[in-house]
């Protein structure tokens, strides 16, 4: 009935590589892209750029 006896210090290193491989992850999703998909995301962007431009209201008015 006694607990597994661990060493702490493995305990945090375990606990540190398990939070690196998670911000890896969330890394690889948010910056994982191919340079095709930048350049459509930069050109769908400028697009709506300029959409929103021409319509924008002419304050003097």
């Amino acid at each position: 009935m006694s607990a597994e006896i661990i060493n702490l210090k493995d305990f945090r290193k375990r606990q540190a590589k398990l939070e690196k491989q998670r911000q890896a992850e969330e890394n690889r999703v948010r910056f994982g892209r191919s340079k095709a998909e930048k350049l459509k995301e930069s050109a769908d962007k400028k697009r709506h750029d300029a959409d929103l431009d021409g319509k924008k209201r002419d304050p003097e008015s």
